[in-house]
């Protein structure tokens, strides 16, 4: 569960640069996007796999 509190936290933060690079053309918030995107993917491909082998042990 801290793992998904942490996405969330991670999503929300992005949201200034977002703007930024979306309504203002600002390029190196696109480029803290990217990254932040990046960091997203990995800490969701990280609770998939605690949830997979979460339900596998119940079984």
């Amino acid at each position: 569960m801290d793992k998904f509190t942490k996405l969330k936290e991670l999503a929300a933060g992005i949201e200034a640069d977002v703007e930024k690079f979306y309504n203002a053309g600002n390029s190196a918030a696109g480029t803290r996007v990217r990254k932040a995107m990046q960091d997203l993917k990995v800490l969701a491909q990280d609770i998939r796999s605690e949830v997979t082998e979460k339900k596998n042990s119940a079984k």
